[in-house]
């Protein structure tokens, strides 16, 4: 089965957010995230790992502030 090629591939709901975290991270230690991507030495694997876990924790602290906020409103 063909993709159309007019149709946006499905993204996660928090991917973009994701992304703007990792690179937040990867800014804050002075570093551009185009070029740590680019790379492809252990510094790099290590940052982008560092960055990933820092966006990891950020993510579920959005959605376990979002799961209170139904909660509170009775939606859960």
């Amino acid at each position: 089965m063909a993709e159309a090629p007019d149709t946006p591939p499905l993204q996660e709901p928090l991917a973009e957010l994701e992304r703007r975290l990792i690179d937040e991270y990867l800014r804050s230690a002075g570093q551009d995230p185009d070029e740590v991507r680019a790379r492809h030495d252990a510094s790099s694997h290590e940052l982008l790992a560092a960055a990933s876990t820092y966006a990891a924790s950020r993510l579920a602290e959005v959605e376990t502030r979002a799961h209170y906020v139904r909660s509170l409103r009775g939606e859960v």
